[in-house]
């Protein structure tokens, strides 16, 4: 009981106070998709996906904030900085609002448009202009006003015919009424008028479809869906044509005495005589492929906003060259695969569907994170590998790095530069055949490096589906007709190498395939009581623990096989379920859950990932689930799991989500072979830190006692890993005095023995 209510408590602190925790959690976010952008006089504010960073201009310091500091995960579709009140307003495509004091870095998360009575497909909040102290919340289903002063929702305006939904693009004030662009026309109404929540004040003004509406000097623009300027004439009470763009607008704003106009391809920049001051061109930004989504200025300066390459610069005046504003992180936020080693992480994107279809084929690069930051590799140097779904390090050679493409093979890096792509013209790799000798597909997907440094891995719907590419350079490849169904049809996922040299892969159609080549043989677990007892045949996870367990995860739950060696000695592997108690009543682990990751930590624990269920961490048995964490207790920036790895030696485990990468900071590090390199930290303990004191450095099962000065013990544990902690207190009870406090460390057998010190200044 005592347990349960200490992890409710924990996941309370959680979700109230995560911004606070950032020694736990870590975030690593692209920020290249920018959605809005907004300005103060000093400061560029950008939102790309599901982040913001903003840009001092006089500085050039830059500022992220993301999940870890308490934003939410879900998709930005807005971005307003209010200069009278100094908050920043975030919307979503969910009709989520987020307001940020910039004063002090808080946070208000707003759930009136969630929670309105209407479809959750007409909540999407398009744009934000404040007027008096009130912002005007244009959304897909009308306006909705809010108070900046009380932080609260004023009335809700459905100017649709006779009151219907209609999707408000823009709003803006033009003397004296307030101006609303909607997918069904222009209508105005007198912003002095108290009751503008009836529809009938709303005059419709301007039929078809509009896009933008700004006031701009004694001016008032709009741009219809296909890219017509029109300015109002007052005489008439109507918009007159004035240029047709070359594209449909995605954007417009008056900025520092500019009309500023955004397509996918310019932005045309104006001047209050409407004259054209610039044109800036996408082609014009070399060395990217860039789309623009929006820009502003400030000054002489025109930030533009990217969806591929983030924020970039220049002025306006004079032509000058572009620069960069954008943090640097990964390509993207859909982080499909990583690998971590001790120094780097490996991240890729290509992806395929539930069913593993590839298509449509994703052309994006690499990305490679150190201590030096991140490189990112580009498509244009893969050598036009598409989909690339998963990365491999050769763990004899950290510089030799190979991807499997689902779609174009094998792309070896090595010294961070793509050499060579493995097909079905320079290797043993395979085209699937089924669809004509001219239709070339290689799908390669599962791979991992043996003891000898040979790389073995599957080759998807062919039938050699098991390759090997040995350290001579040669290629075998092992027919799976005899162990599949029908090779042909299956697609095959992931796969690992036990300590007998065992290969284990992932299949959609067979179940879990297993080789051994020291005697030339496969075996399979399956679907059946009689074929294995998994709960489906479509395995989409793997792992071998401490303990030679073979923990499986499947699109319908988990199975544990007892030990890989099974393999010799077993015709038919045999998995059961976990079963565990939860309210007196006996359930199976996981049960029913479509599970997409699961890795195995130095204290044996098991990071479990799901299709839509977030993450959880179990003990080494399954007994005891330590944590769960979803997008409502956690950073995490979606409960879509794509994999998860782990830092052996830091104890950092990464998380890839289909909205973001993030980290958690953990304590199980993997077991040192000696005590030669124990150490404490943070040493000393000053009286702001509040987190706990690591050991690191350990034997496994490793015995640690910590005594004052004087020798009296005050805390004792059994290492579970390379990795304890310690929470500062005499056993739990109470936080011990300023001091110097002794840590003796001795191996299981006694033999080997190790002394540190640790200052803790209260």
């Amino acid at each position: 009981m005592k347990k349960r209510v200490l992890y409710i408590l924990l996941l309370i602190f959680m979700q109230t106070g995560f911004s606070q925790n950032n020694l736990l959690w870590q975030g690593y976010f692209s920020y290249n998709d920018i959605r809005d952008v907004s300005q103060s006089p000093t400061t560029i504010f950008a939102a790309s996906e599901n982040a913001l960073f903003s840009k001092n201009t006089s500085t050039n310091q830059l500022k992220t904030t993301n999940t870890i500091d308490g934003l939410s995960g879900q998709t930005i579709s807005a971005l307003y900085y209010s200069v009278t009140s100094n908050k920043t307003l975030v919307g979503y495509e969910n009709g989520l609002m987020v307001v940020i004091n910039e004063a002090d870095g808080s946070m208000l998360n707003i759930v009136d448009i969630i929670n309105k009575q209407l479809p959750s497909d007409i909540k999407k909040i398009n744009h934000f202009m404040e007027y008096k102290g009130i912002v005007y919340v244009s959304c897909d289903f009308g306006i909705v006003q809010f108070n900046l002063a009380t932080m609260l929702f004023g009335d809700t305006y459905f100017i649709g015919n006779n009151g219907a939904e209609t999707i408000v693009t823009q709003t803006t004030i033009f003397n004296g009424y307030i101006y609303a662009s909607t997918n069904d026309g222009i209508r105005r109404a007198d912003i002095a008028n108290k009751n503008l929540i009836d529809f009938n004040q709303w005059i419709k003004i301007a039929s078809g479809s509009w896009s933008c509406i700004e006031t701009f000097d004694t001016e008032l623009i709009a741009i219809n869906a296909s890219g017509y300027i029109h300015k109002y004439d007052l005489g008439s009470n109507s918009f007159i044509g004035y240029l047709q763009l070359s594209q449909a607008a995605v954007d417009m704003r008056e900025s520092n005495n500019y009309l500023i106009v955004t397509t996918a391809s310019s932005v045309y920049i104006y001047n209050k005589q409407l004259a054209l001051v610039r044109q800036i061109n996408s082609n014009q930004i070399l060395g990217s492929i860039s789309t623009f989504t929006c820009a502003t200025s400030i000054g002489d300066v025109i930030y533009i906003g990217t969806k591929e390459t983030g924020l970039v610069n220049t002025t306006i005046s004079v032509t000058s060259a572009f620069e960069n504003s954008t943090p640097i992180g990964p390509s993207r936020n859909n982080v499909f695969a990583l690998q971590a080693t001790t120094d780097v992480l490996w991240a890729v994107y290509g992806d395929y569907s539930g069913s593993y279809n590839p298509y449509p084929l994703d052309s994006y690069g690499i990305s490679k994170y150190s201590a030096t930051g991140w490189l990112n590799i580009p498509y244009e140097k893969v050598f036009g590998a598409k989909s690339i779904s998963r990365v491999t390090v050769n763990p004899n050679n950290e510089n030799e790095v190979y991807a499997s493409s689902y779609f174009s093979g094998l792309l070896k890096i090595l010294n961070d530069e793509p050499k060579t792509l493995y097909n079905q013209t320079n290797s043993g790799l395979e085209s699937i055949t089924f669809l004509g000798p001219s239709y070339i597909d290689v799908r390669i997907n599962g791979a991992a490096f043996d003891k000898s440094g040979n790389l073995w891995l599957n080759n998807s719907l062919i039938q050699k589906g098991l390759k090997v590419f040995k350290t001579d350079g040669q290629w075998q490849s092992f027919s799976l007709d005899g162990i599949l169904d029908k090779s042909i049809d299956a697609s095959m996922g992931r796969m690992i190498i036990d300590k007998n040299s065992t290969k284990w892969w992932c299949t959609n159609t067979d179940g879990l395939i297993s080789y051994n080549e020291s005697i030339n043989k496969f075996k399979k677990i399956s679907f059946g009581s009689d074929k294995g007892n998994l709960p489906t045949t479509d395995v989409r996870a793997i792992a071998v623990d401490n303990r030679n367990q073979l923990w499986i995860g499947t699109t319908k739950g988990l199975r544990i096989l007892s030990n890989v060696g099974s393999f010799q000695t077993d015709e038919q592997m045999t998995t059961k379920p976990i079963i565990i108690i939860d309210n007196n009543l006996a359930q199976e682990l996981m049960y029913g859950q479509f599970i997409t990751d699961i890795v195995v930590d130095g204290a044996n624990n098991k990071w479990i990932g799901t299709l839509d269920s977030g993450v959880f961490l179990v003990s080494p048995n399954g007994q005891e689930t330590k944590y769960h964490f979803t997008i409502n207790n956690s950073p995490l920036p979606s409960n879509a799991i794509n994999d998860i790895d782990i830092n052996s030696t830091t104890g950092e485990v990464f998380i890839a989500t289909d909205k973001g990468l993030v980290s958690f900071k953990g304590t199980a590090t993997i077991a040192n072979e000696d005590l030669n390199n124990v150490y404490v930290y943070p040493n000393p303990v000053r009286p702001e830190y509040e987190g706990t004191v690591k050991i690191a450095g350990l034997l496994d099962k490793a015995n640690v006692k910590i005594t004052d000065i004087e020798g009296n013990l005050v805390y004792e544990t059994t290492s579970e890993g390379g990795t304890i902690e310690w929470d500062t207190t005499a056993f739990g009870k109470y936080k011990v005095a300023s001091g110097v406090y002794l840590i003796f460390v001795a191996a299981q057998d006694g033999i080997e023995t190790k002394v540190k010190k640790v200052m803790i200044v209260r």
